[in-house]
């Protein structure tokens, strides 16, 4: 049932992606917003409660209907994890952005390129060199990549597995939006529109958590797709040299473990300066607009060759071949569990 539900929901996302600003996301983005107004007093115990509700509630409540559509007839119940794969799941939600940047420079324009990823990550991008918007474009689209297909169908597939449907879906991804959404909007000058520090610190912390082992999972995917060797000496190196600091918070390992993996899987330098974030607050238009937020990154850029417009092509194969792994991967559980 996993096997088909992940399918349908690629299948029909790719044909009809969800627009930007849909109600489904204009209602998380509400609930987030109600739960940091209500629930955020300023202390940790407050943060935790807030971040409770904001990312278990929703997933508890679509476990819920998971089994009462289960009682009822198996059939709705399929229906509603493909509904939900739909909603949380999927290359379009950011895909877009990095199609028009890879047009824009195989045209050789270099400053369409800049300003389609200064909207796309609201950051400042009018000096950069062409090697530079395609090593951020890289890093953003296989951060992306991982946040929003093999994170989620990480979760999906061993709580499914679990008899919990598709609440691990949307726990992976109400932690990530709620842990972003708030570090975000605590820029905000409008009164009652930020978030306390305790609020960011216990959705950052939960959110690091919740990604350690979907992180891992994708950086071996992307190993195994890719070339292997050079893959896990990447990644290994990047343990060795940042494991022992204690400032860098979980979430940015996390980060830094698929960025290593991914610049061995293809021979690509990445990592470096990262850019300078400009905050805009009408940028929350759409769910998935707050992504403005740039993701912290290795400060130290790994071996490998200087990024070129060809290396985007191989990241679109990389990430491919690993949905390819994936779905494979699901369809011999399947097997396994109907011959079983």
């Amino acid at each position: 049932m996993s096997f088909f539900a992940v399918l349908f929901a690629l299948l029909i996302e790719q044909a009809r992606p969800l627009a930007r600003g849909n109600w489904i996301h204009a209602t998380f983005r509400s609930w987030a917003r109600w739960t940091s107004r209500n629930l955020d007093a300023g202390k940790p115990q407050h943060g935790w409660i807030a971040w409770s509700v904001a990312a278990f509630l929703p997933s508890i409540a679509t476990l819920l209907i998971h089994w009462g559509l289960w009682y009822v007839n198996p059939l709705l119940a399929f229906l509603w994890s493909v509904g939900v794969l739909y909603v949380t799941l999927g290359f379009r939600q950011f895909s877009h952005y990095f199609t028009d940047i890879r047009d824009a420079l195989d045209d050789g324009d270099e400053d369409t390129a800049r300003e389609l990823l200064a909207q796309w990550r609201q950051v400042d991008a009018n000096e950069l060199p062409r090697s530079e918007i395609v090593r951020h474009v890289i890093e953003y689209s296989v951060l992306a990549a991982h946040r929003h297909v093999f994170g989620v169908l990480g979760w999906f597939s061993v709580l499914a597995a679990l008899g919990l449907g598709p609440a691990g879906a949307v726990l992976y991804r109400m932690s990530e939006f709620v842990a972003r959404y708030w570090r975000y909007k605590a820029k905000s000058l409008q009164a009652g529109e930020g978030a306390s520090p305790a609020l960011q610190a216990a959705a950052n912390t939960a959110w690091g958590v919740i990604d350690y082992v979907p992180a891992r999972i994708t950086s071996l995917g992307f190993a195994v797709v890719g070339s292997f060797e050079d893959a896990i000496d990447a990644w290994r190196n990047y343990t060795q040299r940042f494991s022992s600091d204690a400032s860098i918070a979980m979430e940015t390992r996390n980060d830094g473990i698929i960025l290593a993996a991914t610049s061995g899987a293809v021979n690509v330098r990445l990592g470096g300066q990262a850019l300078q974030t400009k905050f805009d607050p009408n940028a929350s238009a759409g769910f998935l607009a707050v992504d403005a937020v740039t993701p912290d990154k290795p400060t130290q850029p790994t071996p490998g060759r200087e990024t070129e417009v060809a290396h985007l092509r191989s990241i679109v194969g990389l990430v491919w071949r690993s949905v390819v792994l994936w779905m494979v991967l699901l369809a011999l559980l399947t097997m396994a569990r109907l011959l079983g």
